[in-house]
């Protein structure tokens, strides 16, 4: 497993648009993957479990993958989140 902390810098939030396109990334990955919120564990592959886990600006998240491409997945994930997810 490798795991690494980064912050939200979307204005809004994981909101419909950055959480679609964050799922849309993560789907794309072969590991498994977990956001850590808190004491919250989400599955990022998922729009609607993004969208209710009320991710806000600033807010510091842990990304852990786990499985035979995890190196290249969590890099694919951190890239998109610090990328803004499209907007």
């Amino acid at each position: 497993m490798v795991s690494q902390k980064i912050t939200v810098k979307n204005a809004s939030g994981l909101h419909a648009r950055p959480a679609s396109e964050l799922a849309k990334v993560c789907s794309q990955c072969k590991s498994d993957i977990a956001i850590v919120v808190g004491e919250k564990r989400i599955n990022p592959k998922s729009i609607l479990i993004l969208m209710s886990a009320a991710i806000r600006c600033g807010t510091e998240i842990l990304v852990e993958c786990t499985g035979d491409s995890e190196k290249e997945d969590l890099e694919a994930v951190i890239n998109a989140i610090d990328g803004g997810l499209g907007e």
